[in-house]
């Protein structure tokens, strides 16, 4: 049993994908991909490839990976934040209980420096959360 091969194709770059279309249905049953266009979804932008006019299809299909992909971005945001809470408990377990005085040394004022950052900004946040209310 084989499944089948999805008709578009999405190779994720930096801010959006190159776009291509696949097809099977050749003479020599090789899987073929012809790019149809660019889209960056920091602006919404998609650029059809060369001189290609897209379809309407074409366009839908895309326009929903890019809400689909805006949506996974976004969970691996929070997600990675998330992470980083961890860290932080982690971190302060092993300067607590494993941490050397050399490894101390080594890394102490670049997390003091990391912290106060993140805390005067979280705290400044706060603050203006706190007075559109």
């Amino acid at each position: 049993m084989s499944a089948e091969l999805p008709e578009y194709y999405f190779r994720v770059r930096e801010n959006g994908a190159a776009v291509f279309r696949v097809d099977t249905e050749n003479r020599q049953r090789r899987i073929e991909m012809d790019q149809i266009a660019v889209v960056n979804i920091k602006n919404g932008e998609i650029k059809p490839h060369g001189d290609r006019t897209l379809s309407e299809e074409d366009r839908t299909t895309i326009q929903d990976w890019m809400s689909e992909r805006m949506r996974v971005l976004a969970h691996r945001d929070i997600d990675d934040i998330y992470r980083a809470v961890d860290y932080m408990n982690l971190t302060t377990q092993w300067a607590q209980s494993k941490a050397s005085n050399e490894q101390l040394e080594a890394v102490t004022d670049q997390l003091l420096l990391a912290m106060h950052d993140l805390r005067s900004t979280l705290v400044r946040k706060k603050a203006d959360r706190l007075l559109k209310k």
